[in-house]
This record gives structure tokens, sequence and C-alpha cells, in this order.
């Protein structure tokens, strides 16, 4: 046989493959019903492990793994059609609509002309900012009510995700209904008369030094890790000793230090991401971004099985992210992004359908960039 026969027999298959696949589906969809018409769950561990062994049993030794793998997305196919029935009358999310118009009081890390500062700008013509040293008190001022938004940066393009922010977002409740984008320029400042060579020791947020680590390194300067780049510059412009901060020029400007270098970062493209949160689930009318947090068990090909719902639905990751959680065996939670809105029917269903099978699954928000 030529290649033109093996790939028409190729297709044959295909197509005795796709029939039998569309007489599956069916069934699932009347198994579903019974279920619903009899109080059943959705996922039964037993009837899916005695599949997958019989599949196993009966395949050829070197396709037995990929045997399992095939069957094994043909069940979650199958869960994700049931769920869809499951789930087609459930109510999406209940929401408010964000209405940014008028003066706002907003939580910040930091002081006047830190880039947490600058970011709110982006996003309100008018706000009144209430600063705080710590990013977990900006999440608190916003949980009890003192403030009715909170904004903290969440990831840089040169240095990676904000870990604290991450860990935070974990353990508070909140709501993301909003992020924006801030070029980050940082300059060397230190008091007036200073001059580089002067230099041992820089401060700043551990997040700007990262992005500036060939820069410190390149000059032979000492890191020292502070709770954010404004208050940094603040601790300089107080100090009785020759300490330099890594900070924006404005805020190197409000503490009336003298910039020593500008633009010193690793990378000319340096942006950060920042994310506006609030306690309730506000959303704008052109919202299309959704995050979630959720935790995986630690069985094989767990996270794949995960995303194949996101494909089943037809909705497109943008983001995922997994971070370790503190005093445990290296259990991680998983952060994701996809487009989409939480009115949507295809969204409701996946998220009753996350919500439902994982054990650790949070809604975090849905939202625009601003």
């Amino acid at each position: 046989m030529d290649l033109t026969e093996l790939r028409q027999e190729i297709n044959d298959i295909d197509k005795q493959l796709q029939e039998l696949f569309s007489k599956r589906m069916e069934l699932c969809c009347s198994v579903a019903q019974y279920k619903i018409d009899n109080g059943l769950p959705v996922f039964q561990s037993a009837r899916e492990q005695e599949i997958l062994q019989r599949v196993a049993d009966n395949a050829p030794e070197e396709l037995k793994g990929g045997s399992t793998v095939l069957f094994q997305t043909i069940m979650d196919i199958s869960k994700c059609v049931q769920y869809q029935k499951f789930f087609a009358d459930k109510n999406h999310i209940e929401y408010k609509k964000l209405d940014l118009s008028g003066k706002h009081t907003v939580a910040v890390p930091g002081i006047h002309g830190s880039y947490n500062h600058l970011a709110c700008g982006n996003i309100f013509e008018d706000f009144e900012p209430l600063f705080f040293e710590d990013f977990e008190d900006v999440f608190r001022s916003v949980e009890n009510g003192e403030s009715e938004f909170g904004i903290l940066p969440i990831v840089n393009s040169t240095a990676g995700s904000v870990a604290q922010t991450y860990e935070l977002m974990r353990k508070h409740n909140f709501k993301i209904c909003a992020s924006t984008k801030l070029k980050i320029s940082h300059c060397l400042a230190a008091k007036k008369g200073t001059k580089l060579e002067d230099i041992k020791i820089v401060y700043s947020h551990e997040q700007a030094l990262m992005q500036c680590s060939n820069f410190i390194s390149d000059n032979g300067l000492k890191a020292h890790k502070y709770t954010n780049t404004a208050t940094a510059a603040c601790f300089v412009a107080e100090s009785d000793q020759l300490f330099g901060a890594i900070c924006s020029e404005t805020c190197a400007a409000e503490q009336g230090l003298e910039i020593i270098c500008h633009d010193i970062a690793n990378a000319a493209y340096n942006f950060t991401k920042f994310i506006l949160i609030s306690k309730e689930t506000l959303k704008s009318e052109n919202a299309d971004t959704i995050s979630v947090c959720l935790s995986l068990p630690h069985q094989s090909s767990a996270l794949y099985r995960m995303l194949t719902k996101f494909s089943v639905a037809g909705l497109n990751l943008s983001m995922i992210e997994s971070m370790p959680i503190a005093n445990t065996d290296f259990d991680v939670v998983f952060y994701l992004d996809f487009h989409g809105a939480i009115d949507s029917p295809e969204v409701a269903k996946l998220m009753n359908e996350l919500q439902s099978e994982l054990s650790y699954f949070k809604f975090l928000g849905n939202y625009e960039e601003m």
C-alpha cells in the first residue's frame, strides 16, 4: 500500500471513531438525565476505574498507556457533557455594575508617588488614597469596609508574579473588579549631593530589586528588601547614611531625593499589572477576563484533565500560575485567568462544574483592563 492508500484507511477509521464518539455522547446525555431523575452524582469513581482497568487489560502492552489516556479523555468529555445537562438551569454568579465615576477611597500600598499610587491614575479620575505599608493591610481595609477599593501589583513583565499578592489572594475574601498595566521606569535615587560611588547599599521592594539586578551587580551594590519602593525612598531620605533607593522618578521627587541614574531596569520593556479589588462582586459592561484559584488532587494527569474542561467549553486560558501553600508538603494552588463573562451560559456551567468536582475552588472576579 502506498501513503495515499494508508491515509485513506486512517480517514475511514477516523470517520467510524467520530460516529461512535457521537453515539457515546448521546448515551451520556441519557445517563445524565437518569442521574438527575434519581439524585445521583455525575462522577462515580468506581465506574471510571472499572472502565480504565478493562481498557488497560485489553490493550497491547505497548499501547496500555496511550489507551488509558484516550479513554480517560473520552470519559472526561463525557462528564463535561453530563455536567452541562446538570447545570443547564443554574444561574450565573450575582454581581453589581462597576461604577468608577465620582470620588472613591482606595487602599494603596506605600506612599504618595508609589507605583501603586500612579496605577490608580489609570483607573480613577478622582480618588482618595489611604496609604498602607503592608500588602495585607490593603486586603483588610477592603474587607472591613474602610476602603471601597484596593490596588495591588500582581505580575511584572521582567520579574514575574508577585508571590506576596498571590498568597494573600488565597487567604482573603475579595473580588477583582479591574486591572491596569503601568510602565515601570526605575531610577536610583539618594540624598542630594550623593555620588554613585558613595552608595554601597540600595533599598527597594524585592520585585524592583529583581528587575534591576544587573545594575545592582554591575555596580557592586548590596540589595536590601523593603516593604515597597516608595517607603524605601522615604527611609533613604530620612536616614543619616548614604543609602540608595530604587523607586519611581515621581517618588524620588516627592521625597526630595536626587536621581543618580535613570532607567536602570534590566529590560527597557518593563511593565507591571495591577489589580483593583473590592468587597463585593463588581463587573463592568466590557469585562472579559475571569480569574479563579483552585487545588487539584495528587493524581496522575490531574492538571491535564482539569484543562480539558476549558477546551470542551471552548474557553481560552490566558494565564496559569502555581503557588506553593505554606506549611504543607509541597501542596500548591493554581491561579487561572480565562476569557469570558460570568453571565454567559458556557462560563456559568463550567464554574458550577469546577466548584462541584474540586475540593477547593474560589472565584476571584470578572473584569477588564483599564
